[in-house]
């Protein structure tokens, strides 16, 4: 467990502190993100879903269809990684690939009824783990970790992405 250091107080960090502070951050994301990575994983099974997969899934949803270009952009993910997780959503039946208006050699990826399905089960199932969160835990506290990690992932903003995520 990583131990956090509370300031009671809401001033800005002095650029002395604010490092190390980050570096806090830093600390906690890393290992929840790979948690979390596994809990997908070992739900994977009954839904089919990866964690590529399911994300390519959550996006489509969220944004409705997209190339593969602008999935890996928006996941900060090689093109060809996306690729193979748009394949093995396709091969689960969970994508189409229709024509794209504004680009002939790059198809839109669009999420069928069977994908709907598999994502709204596995956020629904998500949501319902997250609510054990439990805690005393503020919009104001949620925004403001919000804010935080939108800044940190702004900061690397320009990290080229090659290659695929290591696992």
């Amino acid at each position: 467990m990583v131990c956090v250091t509370e300031i009671p107080d809401d001033r800005p960090l002095s650029p002395d502190e604010l490092p190390e502070r980050l570096m806090e951050v830093f600390a906690l994301v890393g290992p929840l993100y790979r948690r979390v990575q596994r809990k997908i994983e070992q739900d994977a099974p009954a839904q089919g879903l990866s964690v590529g997969t399911r994300a390519v899934l959550d996006l489509l949803r969220e944004h409705g269809p997209m190339t593969v270009p602008q999935l890996g952009r928006a996941q900060s993910l090689s093109r060809q990684f996306v690729q193979r997780m748009v394949n093995d959503a396709a091969g689960h039946g969970f994508v189409e690939t229709i024509p794209n208006p504004a680009h002939q050699r790059s198809s839109l990826i669009h999420l069928t009824e069977a994908g709907r399905t598999a994502i709204n089960t596995a956020v629904t199932r998500e949501h319902a783990l997250l609510r054990q969160v439990g805690g005393d835990l503020t919009g104001d506290e949620v925004d403001s970790c919000v804010r935080v990690l939108g800044r940190m992932l702004e900061l690397f903003g320009d990290v080229e992405v090659t290659g695929t995520p290591p696992r």
